[in-house]
């Protein structure tokens, strides 16, 4: 085989392998996005009055798998859905490093309402950490009736599996992504 066909095929596989990716990647948002759906409504099914805090927020960032676990050393990572109005506009991801009292782990969805549009654009350029001093709401019934924004977000989980002696939310940190989360196989310019 001479080097002009070696290197067409090389080409050729790149561009395959770089297709796959694409599709593999448009594949996950779509899942991540179903995934969100779904745990909007299992936090409206848990406490009917959520139903408010997602009509009214400015906007919120849904988490439906958050993974965390730790012996001591801890630490938490989800990606999710970031939502202005009800729309997707992006997505999110969520780490957390924390050192303390703490064992075992856990999986849980987060949603963090933002109650200003302020609050929504500090999210999104990277402005926003969770406080030390933030702590969230476990869903249940009922519970969204007590819950009350601080310094600009709300904030929801709700437990999924695992076992965790410490469920503090304070340093997380956010990475946001704009994207076009339309539907695989649509491009941008079609309606």
């Amino acid at each position: 085989m001479n080097n002009s066909v070696s290197k067409r095929i090389q080409h050729l596989s790149l561009v395959m392998a770089l297709a796959g990716l694409s599709g593999l990647a448009s594949a996950r948002a779509d899942e991540l996005k179903t995934d969100a759906t779904q745990v909007i409504s299992a936090f409206q099914k848990t406490d009917p009055g959520m139903e408010t805090f997602f009509q009214n927020a400015a906007g919120y960032a849904v988490f439906p798998n958050v993974g965390k676990g730790g012996l001591v050393v801890g630490g938490a990572h989800g990606k999710g859905i970031v939502y202005e109005k009800s729309k997707p506009v992006g997505t999110a991801s969520l780490t957390q490093a924390s050192i303390g009292a703490q064992a075992g782990g856990q999986a849980f969805a987060e949603v963090i309402f933002f109650e200003t549009p302020s609050a929504v654009e500090d999210f999104k350029e990277g402005k926003f950490e969770m406080s030390a001093d933030v702590s969230a709401v476990v869903a249940g019934e009922g519970a969204s009736k007590s819950a009350k924004y601080k310094n600009g977000v709300a904030v929801f989980t709700m437990a999924k599996k695992g076992l965790m002696v410490q469920a503090s939310i304070g340093g997380q940190k956010f990475k946001f992504e704009p994207e076009s989360l339309q539907p695989t196989g649509r491009s941008k310019t079609q309606n």
